[in-house]
């Protein structure tokens, strides 16, 4: 892109549910998003999305309230998103794969007043109205489904399920749907039209160095403004694309480029979970034009499949996959006429705040993870003065500019901590900086796991395990793994008297946390075993017993 390119490029900044609205005018007839045997236009999304829009205000929901919205990718979770935005409130997405004290702490957290699911049905992908059950004390004993009654979370009225069976507690979606005759649909427009781009939107819950998940409230600008931009001007070919996405819509990683292709007119390719032989069927059979593998445990299947020809993919265009320089170089020349991209981004920040220009080599992409993207300032400080550090050194990435999140909801002291007064935010993150602004990722300054693309504090596993009756400490460290890029270990004492096996720990898990964060391994430690440093446990010295202990097993 040259100079006189860029500066005729304006910015297009609007409420959430304006993209819909614009795509569905400008380009009724093109398929918005495609699943295996499933495909919507942009005019049928926005029509299911404005009678999602018109029930949630029949059932008394107003301009800034907070909607749960629990599912895997789907058209039921895409109106959900749309139809919470439409009338004004605030969209909470809600990992899939939560259990029930994730799912019990963000209900509470986040103030939902309801909540948005899928129904049971045979071959489900998962049991979301039991998962709910089991969250949500005395749900699955409710008789009123319209007006809910529950002691620990007095605002939550009502749980919907947009398909399948309902359920104990939740209301059907004949019974939902039923409720949009009630709105005049000018109420719906009235609502949108009264939504101002700095308002919260999307309220997305993250990982981090507290026990629970923290919810990032994110505003209309930070959500659309980027994400279109890049789809209008910086992937794919020029025109509205064909947008393959592996990963689950309620990561930022994947709404992000969704919500850019609805921004461009474009379609969105995806299925309810990865399943590589129909990822690779599907690519080729809609003519994906930019991908987003994201990581390698997505990418590498797809090139060791028998059936994966590149050929087959003559329209595609940009590729973003992270991963190591061996990958990077196998995609590039896998896809010789494909741009490999590169970008680092977080939920914090909505999505991507550096990404690689196009004049960067192979060699570069997979060194380092792009330069700012137009409209954020980076900064890298020294972790001890905050003073800013010349190119070439290591120190914390700072970020400021629209997409940077407003606050974590409900916790000002971890906004203080995080956000300064003048708006730089505090990623947590170790970067250098080379001379001509490519920033180089080296690790994480927070005690955080990075498992198969989710951020897991290891508090949050390491305060869960010590629920168990006999466990009297836990600490949790991550292990390098080739398909997740790390898993947890768990390093454990156990109250004396009291006999706890691996088995029986990792049992008392599942079920209650997400899969991912339960650990791979557990080791049991006497108390005067523990490394300490001062008061505190070292966990470079649990590191170095997985060391040794892969060594000694080698």
């Amino acid at each position: 892109m040259n100079d006189d390119e860029e500066l005729a490029m304006w910015s297009e900044v609007m409420p959430l549910g304006d993209l819909l609205v614009r795509s569905a005018h400008q380009a009724p007839d093109r398929d918005a998003l495609v699943l295996p045997g499933q495909r919507y236009t942009h005019a049928e999304l926005f029509a299911r999305a404005v009678g999602v829009a018109r029930s949630l205000l029949s059932l008394g929901v107003r301009r800034g309230d907070h909607v749960g919205i629990l599912g895997h990718n789907g058209i039921e979770f895409i109106e959900s998103v749309f139809g919470v935005a439409l009338m004004g409130g605030v969209a909470v997405p809600v990992n899939a794969r939560h259990r029930t004290d994730e799912l019990d702490h963000i209900a509470e957290n986040a103030d939902l007043v309801g909540f948005l699911t899928l129904g049971s049905s045979p071959g489900a992908y998962l049991d979301f109205p039991n998962v709910l059950a089991q969250a949500l004390d005395g749900l699955d004993a409710q008789t009123d489904v319209q007006s809910l009654r529950l002691p620990r979370h007095p605002r939550l009225r009502f749980v919907v399920a947009m398909n399948g069976e309902a359920g104990p507690g939740l209301m059907s979606r004949s019974e939902f749907d039923e409720f949009a005759g009630r709105t005049d649909l000018m109420q719906v427009h009235r609502s949108r039209a009264s939504v101002r781009v700095r308002d919260a939107a999307m309220l997305l819950y993250t990982s981090g160095t507290t026990a629970h998940p923290k919810g990032c409230v994110l505003s209309h600008e930070a959500l659309t403004r980027g994400a279109v931009h890049r789809a209008r001007h910086r992937y794919g070919a020029g025109g509205p694309d064909v947008t393959w996405g592996a990963g689950p819509l309620y990561h930022i990683g994947s709404l992000s480029p969704f919500l850019g292709s609805i921004g461009a007119c474009g379609t969105y390719v995806t299925d309810t979970y990865f399943d590589v032989d129909r990822a690779v069927d599907l690519m080729a059979q809609e003519g994906v034009t930019v991908a987003f593998p994201w990581f390698p445990a997505i990418m590498q299947p797809m090139l060791d499949h028998p059936r994966f020809d590149a050929r087959a993919l003559p329209h595609l265009r940009s590729i973003l996959v992270i991963g190591p320089r061996p990958l990077i170089e196998q995609v590039q020349q896998t896809f010789p006429h494909a741009e490999m991209l590169a970008a680092c981004g977080m939920t914090e920040a909505a999505g991507i705040y550096a990404l690689s220009d196009r004049l960067e080599s192979v060699e570069e992409r997979s060194e380092a993870q792009g330069k700012a993207v137009p409209g954020i300032e980076l900064r890298i400080v020294d972790i001890a003065t905050g003073e800013d550090l010349p190119d070439g050194q290591m120190g914390e990435m700072l970020i400021r500019g629209y997409c940077v999140m407003t606050e974590y909801y409900r916790d000002p002291a971890k906004t203080a901590e995080t956000l300064s007064a003048d708006g730089w935010l505090r990623t947590g993150d170790l970067y250098s900086r080379t001379p001509d602004g490519r920033v180089v990722f080296h690790g994480r300054l927070k005690d955080m796991l990075k498992i198969g693309g989710e951020n897991v504090a290891t508090i949050e596993i390491e305060s869960f395990l010590c629920r168990h009756p006999a466990v009297r400490m836990a600490s949790v460290v991550g292990r390098p793994d080739s398909r997740l890029d790390e898993v947890a270990v768990a390093f454990v004492e156990v109250e004396p008297g009291q006999h706890l096996t691996e088995d029986e720990l990792l049992d008392f898990c599942r079920g209650k946390i997400s899969s991912y964060k339960i650990p791979a391994e557990v080791h049991f430690l006497g108390s005067e075993e523990w490394p300490m440093s001062t008061t505190k446990i070292n966990k470079r010295g649990l590191r170095a017993r997985l060391e040794d202990s892969k060594v000694g097993s080698a």
